[in-house]
């Protein structure tokens, strides 16, 4: 047998195996790797998605939390799976920040993007008790302070700050703490100035009072907290946060990743979903494959001008 008829074998084989995988699709189990641990907003936010999908499509949809390098470890593993559409991954922005950093083997590029779920912008927060009415009081202090203006880190880098920072011309004391549930506290203990996080994480201290809201950082006001200007609003065009979505191996075929796309779509839109995202204060941005896939390549852009 020549190499070439070989070869159109060998690819005939793998087009029958795929019309095959995509036609009874999907006739098992699904798992859905979450690159966070149980308990948190990415966790959360898989899980609740996982329960409304698992009625459109028939299947069950179980949870593998793989845990690790800021999400590096469950998103490569998932990408390295059999691409038939039985393990798909929680994607973050960090699939476009930590390959750039060398902090991470697989890329988005190893992925097929099904769709975006969640995009929720940062929102600058101080203690209610601060002298910091607005971004600009702020940026004044760290103007004047020669970087003695504590800032309370949710991770690092910390891509939030690093846009201002950059867009400004400033520099904050920036101190690590692990997560929002960690620099939330130090902020509302005096321990630091001002902290950047999603309206989800702080809305309960947002709501009662703790904590004040100097600016979000988005294009346009959100719903859940209507009375917090934008940066862009005050003069300063900074707009930044994160984001989730769903993804499979590269390789996985169109016919899956259609059917997956319609049943996250209705997953999306089931009143239970969207309730469960209203309470948490989190946002629903549905973009499809092709949207989603263009999203990831210009937010890796972004990240990339500050990262060097």
């Amino acid at each position: 047998m020549n190499k070439l008829l070989k070869s159109l074998l060998i690819a005939a084989g793998i087009l029958v195996s795929a019309t095959a995988i995509a036609a009874d699709y999907p006739s098992k189990n699904i798992r859905l790797v979450v690159p966070f641990g149980a308990g948190g907003g990415t966790d959360a936010v898989g899980r609740a998605l996982a329960n409304s999908a698992k009625d459109v499509l028939g299947q069950n949809i179980a949870i593998m939390n793989r845990t690790g390098g800021a999400g590096a470890v469950g998103m490569s593993f998932g990408a390295q799976q059999r691409p038939d559409g039985y393990t798909l991954t929680v994607v973050t922005r960090e699939i476009a920040s930590l390959p750039q950093m060398g902090l991470m083997r697989n890329d988005a590029d190893d992925f097929r993007m099904i769709r975006m779920v969640n995009l929720d912008p940062a929102v600058v927060l101080v203690h209610k008790d601060s002298p910091f009415n607005t971004i600009n009081d702020l940026i004044a202090e760290a103007k004047d302070g020669d970087g003695k203006l504590k800032f309370a880190s949710t991770a690092a880098p910390n891509f939030y700050l690093m846009a201002l920072e950059k867009s400004q011309d400033i520099k904050l004391n920036a101190i690590p703490y692990n997560g929002a549930s960690e620099a939330i506290p130090a902020v509302l203990g005096h321990h630091t100035d001002v902290t950047m996080v999603t309206p989800g994480e702080a809305i309960a201290q947002l709501r009662s009072g703790q904590l004040k809201a100097l600016g979000v950082m988005s294009e346009e006001r959100i719903a859940f907290i209507p009375e917090v200007p934008t940066l862009k609003e005050q003069g300063i065009d900074v707009v930044t946060g994160t984001w989730r979505g769903i993804a499979a191996p590269k390789d996985t075929p169109d016919a899956v990743i259609e059917t997956l796309g319609k049943a996250f779509d209705e997953a999306m839109a089931n009143p239970e979903f969207v309730q469960f995202m209203e309470k948490g204060a989190m946002t629903i941005h549905n973009l499809n494959a092709q949207e989603f896939t263009q999203f990831v390549q210009e937010d890796t852009k972004a990240l990339g001008s500050l990262i060097q």
